[in-house]
């Protein structure tokens, strides 16, 4: 049984229907779950310094797209300050980079390892 807004369909005994890509069945299964286009988070981690430039890039990282919502994690309070601040400009800068309406909010978090390895 396929679930409502699944394209899901079983196949006519001989007929031959052809797979689905890959990268198509991930961006709906993602949809699904409230995620975006995954080219739109390669976009963005790709040319991050382009959208807040060096300083901030090297303390701020993309760490999820959920709906049009951008979660950025920054490694220190002052680096959340600083992109709030900032935040009409990064997103300008991010419409330019994936399209009108694929990001309207900016969320910024403080995660003090960022994803990078704690100190030894």
């Amino acid at each position: 049984m396929s679930r409502p807004g699944r394209r899901w369909r079983r196949g006519v005994p001989g007929e031959d229907v052809p797979p689905t890509p890959v990268g198509e069945a991930l961006a709906e299964i993602g949809a699904e779950l409230g995620l975006s286009d995954p080219s739109a988070i390669r976009a963005l981690t790709t040319r991050w310094s382009e959208v807040v430039g060096d300083a901030i890039a090297q303390h701020a990282r993309v760490h999820s797209l959920r709906g049009t919502v951008l979660t950025v994690a920054v490694d220190a309070g002052a680096w959340a300050t600083q992109l709030r601040y900032l935040e009409h400009d990064v997103l300008q800068r991010i419409t330019a980079i994936v399209g009108d309406g694929v990001v309207t909010e900016m969320r910024v978090v403080v995660d003090a390892h960022n994803g990078r390895d704690a100190p030894q």
